[in-house]
């Protein structure tokens, strides 16, 4: 058998690497949700989901008492119906982040337990299209840094064979951002990509007019230039400007991400499997993009969405910024410009479970 007879969930405090700020927030810590599934037939199997926060607690409380009650004697190989079952059982908060990282941590776990289980690893598990694929940097590109560092950056980055940079814009004016992204383009050549990300700081006027500032630039695409909620905004967007937009890491629901394609408001998604539900919905996300024609580029997390990634063929990139180094014991490996996704059987994340005891806060 393979039914859950244990279930756990705690709290990680992971303070940030370096200063993240955006054109909406900053990045305070990681609050680091762990969940842990053991079977009857000897696994355990292990998820985690992430705030950048605040709110880890009220995810750990929707973990305890609703989420994981509804596990023991599940069969764990029955994923689809686990969390099913989990979200008909929440719909009272559902769609919303809250419920949506919970059932992310138990969905991870189960994942885990079916890759354990096979003997395999995730990204062959979820698809297995190829086992290594291109990275860009973000970790350069942070809305405080000065021009001349994004500069420094991104010619770092561009030498240790990154196949793009992301610059966070959103400075008061539309000449100050085509200034920085200018200066990044003249320095590493027409040969690399250049992203933006807004972090949803404009209005749809605002968005279509500095789009136009960045067409001149070859920009890759540009990424949460509005709420997320502003589908129409976004159509308007991208009927407007030849620069693909991209939108998804704040966006919670599988039909979210269809009226968006179904509109032709997204010319790249980026689901992050935090905050999507877990593995089982970023897959369907993935699958439905690729019936638009639309590449999947997923957000932060890259521990885990290289193997996600990887998976599917229409996985265009993953996003490089380390940040669970503090409590794991293997990093990342990129090589040639190019993240390889673990070959172990499991979610291919060697955690430090002394590092994580240590800074466990519930």
């Amino acid at each position: 058998m393979a039914n859950v007879i244990r279930a756990s969930a705690y709290l990680v405090d992971i303070e940030v690497e370096t200063v993240r700020t955006d054109a909406s927030q900053a990045f305070l810590k990681q609050e680091t949700l762990f969940v842990e599934l053991t079977t009857d037939d000897g696994l355990t199997g292990t998820g985690y989901a992430y705030t950048i926060g605040t709110g880890g607690r009220a995810v750990l409380s929707m973990l305890r008492e609703h989420l994981l009650p509804s596990l023991t004697g599940h069969d764990s190989r029955a994923i689809e119906g686990a969390w099913r079952t989990m979200y008909d059982g929440t719909r009272a908060t559902m769609v919303g982040p809250i419920t949506a990282l919970g059932l992310a941590a138990v969905d991870l776990a189960l994942w885990d337990l079916r890759c354990l289980r096979a003997g395999e690893p995730l990204w062959r598990v979820a698809g297995g299209h190829r086992p290594a694929v291109p990275a860009y940097d973000t970790e350069r590109g942070w809305l405080q840094l000065a021009e001349g560092e994004l500069v420094a950056g991104a010619l770092q980055a561009r030498e240790q064979g990154f196949s793009g940079v992301k610059i966070k814009i959103g400075k008061p004016t539309a000449g100050e951002d085509a200034a920085r992204i200018g200066a990044v383009r003249d320095a590493v050549g027409p040969g690399m990509e250049i992203m933006v990300d807004a972090n949803q700081a404009f209005t749809p006027a605002e968005a279509v007019r500095r789009a136009a500032r960045l067409e001149p630039f070859d920009v890759g695409w540009f990424e949460e230039p509005l709420p997320a909620d502003d589908v129409a905004g976004h159509e308007r967007l991208a009927a407007s400007t030849a620069i693909p937009v991209a939108v998804g890491e704040s966006m919670y629901s599988l039909a979210h991400f269809r009226e968006y394609l179904q509109r032709g408001a997204a010319g790249i998604v980026q689901p992050d499997v935090s905050r999507i539900g877990g593995i089982t919905p970023w897959l369907k996300v993935a699958h439905l993009a690729e019936a638009f024609g639309v590449d999947v580029c997923p957000h932060f997390l890259m521990e885990i969405h290289v193997s996600l990634t990887a998976a599917v063929p229409n996985g265009r990139l993953v996003e490089y910024i380390p940040q669970l180094r503090a409590v794991t014991t293997r990093q990342l490996t990129i090589a040639d410009g190019f993240a390889h996704a673990p070959r172990e059987p499991g979610l291919g994340i060697s955690w430090d479970r002394d590092a994580i005891d240590d800074r466990r806060v519930a």
